[in-house]
């Protein structure tokens, strides 16, 4: 597995082990306020993360571009600012971080798609 499918892959699975964590904590509380936030680590860090580290793995020359660097880039600071944004929009701190964050996110996002058809005839 080339080095950026690896580290796509191990951060979703650390935020899959996170999430899981902090879902039996709310469980165990019950307290399921930061549901919101809980599932964005699950749904973007794991299900996302791993799809990425999966295409990267499978299409080489894709990973081997700066671009996947950029696209990695993007992606950790979006969900690092995605998540705890979400917890402080749920406490009525601010939403500012969770707007910043969904916007990093989806310039990843835009990233990879741009990854996605630039690489279609590797795939």
């Amino acid at each position: 597995m080339k080095q950026i499918a690896f580290a796509f892959f191990a951060l979703g699975a650390i935020s899959v082990t996170l999430g899981m964590v902090w879902g039996i904590q709310m469980s165990a509380t019950h307290d399921h306020t930061l549901s919101p936030a809980h599932a964005h680590l699950n749904l973007v860090g794991w299900v996302t993360f791993a799809i990425f580290g999966m295409y990267y793995h499978l299409v080489p020359e894709a990973a081997q571009s700066p671009i996947a660097k950029i696209h990695f880039g993007l992606a950790v600071l979006g969900l690092a600012a995605l998540v705890p944004g979400i917890v402080l929009a749920i406490n009525e701190t601010t939403e500012t971080l969770a707007i910043i964050g969904s916007f990093l996110t989806l310039a990843a996002m835009l990233v990879f798609l741009f990854t996605v058809f630039r690489n279609r005839a590797a795939a």
